[in-house]
């Protein structure tokens, strides 16, 4: 099967637990509705407190994993993605590695002793939601794992390769090695912005990265700070698209393409110093659930139809389609099987 192993995406796995809590939990452990935290001590027990007090959905997570799962979902190709990451050997750990398979992705994961596997508390109060990540296992991991043969083989079989800017902070190395390979063998390199903090503060690994990026992905948030911190002074989406898509490239194989979402406000495509802006579909207000995943979902659908060659306007059709979908549902979720066409 010519989608075999495709795509690859490689990042911080995270195990979605997810449950409907009161007000007592909530304020027992000093969290706000609507909000979205890193975990500190005293959160710690909340994990194992929620599963054995609440009704919890278990859902694997983290951003690259959403988009991956999320292609896998829409191309319905058994077997046409992979996923690399690191968990810890526990029972969220097996969880995860469940849950993956039932989603059809290929996962080698880097196991680890040292730290339990990464988890995000999705409080729910009210339909109102609160997350609380733990990275834990997912900072563990190690580029010596990347370069074992049977997980290389994954990156040598891979024509697409996608990661979030979160992995910045945990394997820049690994990142680097997967990139140079990319254009070296004229294959497609892709990266997230992510989120602000990764914008300001791993300026200097994202940087590194950037020259071999084919595709960037970002929210119209991340693409403003971006051109803050390069001091470009203008907070103009277009603008900073066309500035991203134009940063020189480390292979002459491929132009740079810059997709950057705005909520309900038109895609911005930039290439070739031109823009295109595609509308996004109005969803009713009583309809959206849970806008947590939207940008991951939407990278995952366009990921779906770019590794089948289709051209950009159906990419972004497909991502707005799949963005769509999971904002109608909790959690980066979705029916079994997609209606796009």
């Amino acid at each position: 099967m010519e989608y075999d192993g495709v795509l690859l995406g490689m990042g911080n796995p995270l195990l979605d637990i997810s449950a409907v809590v009161d007000d007592d939990f909530l304020n027992k452990y000093g969290i706000k509705l609507n909000d979205a935290i890193l975990a500190e001590d005293k959160h710690l027990p909340m994990y194992d407190e929620m599963a054995s007090k609440f009704k919890v959905e278990f859902i694997a997570g983290g951003a690259t994993q959403n988009s991956i799962r999320v292609a896998q979902w829409m191309l319905q190709k058994p077997g046409a993605t992979s996923y690399i990451g690191c968990i810890g050997k526990d029972k969220f750990g097996e969880e995860m590695k469940q849950n993956a398979k039932v989603a059809g992705v290929n996962v080698h994961y880097f196991e680890t002793e040292s730290a339990p596997t990464g988890t995000c508390g999705v409080c729910v109060v009210g339909g109102e939601r609160s997350l609380v990540a733990n990275l834990s296992a997912a900072n563990c991991y190690k580029i010596d794992h990347l370069k074992k043969p049977e997980n290389w083989a994954l990156v040598e079989k891979a024509k697409y390769y996608y990661i979030a800017g979160f992995f910045l902070t945990v394997s820049p190395d690994s990142i680097q090695l997967v990139a140079e390979h990319a254009a070296a063998n004229d294959k497609i390199f892709m990266m997230n912005l992510s989120a602000p903090f990764i914008c300001e503060f791993f300026k200097d690994p994202q940087e590194k990265a950037l020259p071999y990026m084919d595709y960037v992905f970002g929210n119209e948030t991340e693409a403003r700070t971006f051109s803050k911190v390069h001091g470009w002074e203008t907070d103009n989406v277009e603008e900073i698209a066309i500035k991203i898509s134009r940063w020189p490239k480390a292979s002459g194989a491929h132009k740079r393409i810059t997709v950057i979402t705005q909520g309900a406000d038109p895609v911005v495509v930039a290439e070739d110093g031109k823009v295109k802006k595609f509308p996004v579909a109005l969803l009713p207000k009583e309809k959206l659930v849970d806008t947590n995943g939207a940008g991951d979902a939407f990278v995952g659908g366009f990921l779906s139809q770019l590794v089948q060659g289709k051209p950009i306007e159906d990419c972004v059709k497909a991502g707005n389609y799949a963005a769509n979908v999971v904002i109608q549902r909790s959690g980066c979720t979705y029916p079994e099987k997609p209606s796009f066409n």
